[in-house]
């Protein structure tokens, strides 16, 4: 225990991996990466930086004194000159070079990029994952018929594997705008204090085709295809919003499937995974809560409702920048990547082929039984015209049994006998063998087994052959 906040994210909720793309080491480790990137573009084209300054940057870009730096800001009160400052403490030689002819949106809002991709990267991964876990599912129970709902009242049939195929394809189209996302973002580049690139013509004596190529040979080395084509002093802030709509896109996904899962539990129909000597409840002991899912819905509202900052923050930069965003976008773009890191791996246990969901195929038939006399009737009503019968007189006797018989499940806790009723009556011309076939759930499922083959074949096979199938597992901490 500590006596100071800690975040939940870092105690109870997000990967180590994550936390540590989001970690001051990544940041100032990254902003130092792109001092030697500018270094070295600027030897290329000719600028008084030499081979042996880049090599001494290079040598200790992991080389990082916090304490002189957080000493010097204390000083200076500017978190890019107090890094300047400590990295020339270890670079004697290449301290005059450093940051040559920048201002700090080339290492902060380069280095927001740089994060967001490598985090994206994260989130893809393991969303691919759980998309693939979530068809294995569904292919296993496609033929598995089961009450369908609308408006939480039971419907026609569908398949526990179809039913499986509707979370899973939410989740691609999460998955396409995300690498949409992904393919699109741009460096910033070297774009200076205004985004006239001024002080880069100023260096290069108004050769503008080196300017330029400055930010290419930069961009090529952090692993990018190019750089915005235009900005202020920093990157639109609406690429944080574009980044974090699609965090916020998965969060609904994720949401949807999670209070589902929560809602079949208390049908018994299907469980979360309940380990041997988990507790549901501390008064009662023989509670089954689905945590994981409740734990996936809850951070899911944080992400969605997260989404308002960067939204804000983008609204609200005037001109060419702005400094209100600073202190919101390194507290939400960050919790958003947190908090979605936290509910794929809940996801990723919850759909997990060996430990993960479990289906009780008697109890979903026991409502599935419950509910098909009345979904049968018209099948029914159809069968005894073809045998000569009045469609209005079978359609008038049926509503009338359909009417007692409901009222007896509901105000006397009886069983559904309209199927009974039905054969007793001769004006339906049914033998018992004939309701019987009637009566048999997968004639009642349409093309549920058909549809989940094709979605998978369609759609989930070409993302894992594109993509592989990662290693990735999750335990739940507590």
């Amino acid at each position: 225990m500590t006596d100071s906040y800690e975040s939940p994210f870092c105690t109870r909720y997000a990967s180590k991996e994550m936390q540590y793309i989001f970690s001051a080491d990544k940041k100032f480790t990254t902003w130092r990466r792109l001092w030697v990137a500018l270094a070295r573009a600027e030897m290329k084209l000719g600028l008084n930086v030499t081979q042996e300054q880049v090599d001494e940057l290079e040598a200790n870009v992991e080389n990082i004194d916090y304490r002189v730096a957080a000493e010097r800001e204390k000083q200076v009160r500017h978190d890019v000159m107090s890094h300047v400052y400590a990295y020339g403490q270890v670079c004697p030689k290449a301290y005059p070079i450093i940051h040559l002819g920048a201002t700090s949106c080339y290492v902060g809002d380069n280095t927001d990029i740089i994060v967001m991709r490598d985090a994206l990267k994260v989130v893809k991964r393991k969303l691919v994952k759980v998309i693939s876990q979530l068809a294995a599912f569904a292919d296993k129970y496609k033929s598995l018929p089961c009450l369908a709902y609308t408006h939480l009242q039971p419907a026609q049939l569908t398949t526990v594997g179809k039913r499986a195929t509707l979370w899973c394809n939410e989740l691609i189209m999460d998955l396409q705008d995300l690498d949409f996302r992904l393919a699109n973002l741009k460096l910033l580049g070297s774009k200076g204090t205004t985004g006239t690139q001024a002080s880069f013509m100023e260096l290069f004596h108004g050769d503008a085709e080196k300017v330029k190529e400055l930010e290419r040979l930069i961009a090529e080395e952090m692993g990018f295809d190019g750089v915005v084509p235009v900005s202020g002093q920093t990157y639109s802030r609406k690429i944080d919003f574009q980044v974090c709509s699609v965090l916020a896109g998965i969060a609904q996904s994720a949401s949807k499937f999670s209070n589902d899962i929560r809602i079949l539990q208390s049908f018994k129909e299907i469980e979360e995974p309940f380990e041997k000597d988990q507790i549901g409840s501390s008064a009662m002991a023989y509670k089954r809560n689905p945590m994981r899912d409740e734990r996936i819905t809850s951070l899911a509202r944080y992400v969605m409702c997260d989404l308002l900052n960067p939204a804000f923050t983008s609204a609200t930069q005037w001109f060419e920048r702005t400094l209100d965003d600073s202190a919101n976008k390194r507290i939400a773009v960050a919790e958003a990547f947190l908090g979605i890191d936290a509910i794929l791996n809940i996801m990723l246990n919850v759909t997990d082929p060996e430990n993960g969901l479990v289906v009780y195929e008697k109890m979903v038939l026991k409502r599935v039984m419950a509910e098909l006399p009345f979904m049968a009737t018209e099948n029914i009503i159809m069968d005894a015209v073809e045998k000569g019968g009045n469609r209005q007189e079978l359609h008038e006797q049926i509503r009338k049994y359909s009417m007692e018989a409901g009222r007896r499940v509901k105000q006397e806790g009886l069983d559904n006998d309209l199927i009974e009723r039905i054969a007793a009556d001769p004006l339906f011309k049914v033998t018992k063998e004939e309701l019987d076939e009637i009566m048999r759930p997968e004639n009642y499922i349409g093309r549920c087994p058909q549809q989940v083959e094709e979605f998978i074949r369609d759609c989930v096979k070409p993302i894992i052959e594109e993509n592989g199938v990662s290693d990735d597992k999750a335990e739940i901490n507590v």
